[in-house]
């Protein structure tokens, strides 16, 4: 596996770190993992508990302060890890902190955005974006060059930083996990929007480059098709009402 190689040949001599591999029900076969390297720590869950929910599995098992979510597939940098590390710890405002995304020919992949409006996946996915064009551009931040660090309201889940558990001003324990109602989409919108709401920030720190070998699966029929025939989009469609009935559809931002 390509992220375990990357993750081995990282720069991480100064941290002490375990690897928990969680197999979501997938039904490959992972059984030689804990062979390859003994800082890895197999868990395999009985059903599929989608995105947040596998990942809350590691979470709830790790045995350290902090915690880093990656996609399989996804591909850290040398220094990457260590960059969001130090940055994280060096800053007690800060709750979250996610790395620039690249894809595999080292184009720039938008992982930065701001809190959705009800109406921005039509926006998205439709003709109707061309006619607001700048509506759509603002929500995924295109006009962000993309080389500053930057407080912004989300980040995609695809590698994400935080602390197991966090003092608050207020003195209680804040324990960030991903809130499993969502199966699948918004569950990364809502943990940064849980990050906010605990009087903490979300940044975008691009000093730390990760590759992601990314493909939209809600977004691959034309809109008309995958409402009749695309299970994904479905599955996007209800998280995105199960967000707005968690928040609320005012138009909310925390970002710079």
């Amino acid at each position: 596996n390509r992220l375990l190689e990357s993750i081995w040949q990282a720069d991480l001599n100064e941290i002490n770190y375990e690897i928990i591999v969680v197999e979501n029900n997938s039904g490959d076969d992972l059984s030689n993992l804990n062979k390859l390297n003994k800082k890895i720590n197999l868990i395999e869950s009985p059903k599929n508990l989608g995105m947040g929910g596998g990942n809350n599995l590691g979470i709830d098992s790790s045995s350290g302060n902090y915690i880093l979510i990656l996609n399989p597939d996804t591909i850290v940098g040398l220094d990457s890890i260590k960059i969001l590390y130090d940055y994280l710890n060096n800053d007690t405002t800060v709750g979250l902190v996610g790395p620039k995304l690249i894809y595999p020919d080292a184009s720039l992949q938008y992982s930065c955005s701001k809190f959705p409006i009800f109406w921005m996946p039509i926006l998205r996915r439709t003709f109707l974006g061309d006619y607001f064009s700048g509506l759509r551009d603002s929500f995924t931040m295109n006009d962000f060059d993309h080389n500053s660090i930057k407080a912004v309201d989300w980040l995609m889940g695809s590698c994400l930083m935080f602390k197991k558990k966090i003092v608050l001003a207020n003195q209680e324990i804040f324990s960030p996990h991903f809130d499993k109602r969502y199966f699948m989409y918004f569950e990364d919108t809502d943990l940064c929007r849980s990050i906010w709401i605990k009087g903490l920030k979300v940044i975008y720190n691009p000093e730390a480059v990760v590759v992601h070998n990314h493909g939209r699966d809600s977004a691959r029929h034309p809109w008309y098709i995958a409402l009749l025939k695309d299970k994904i989009t479905w599955i996007h469609i209800f998280s995105l009402f199960k967000y707005f009935a968690k928040w609320g559809i005012k138009k909310v931002t925390y970002g710079q």
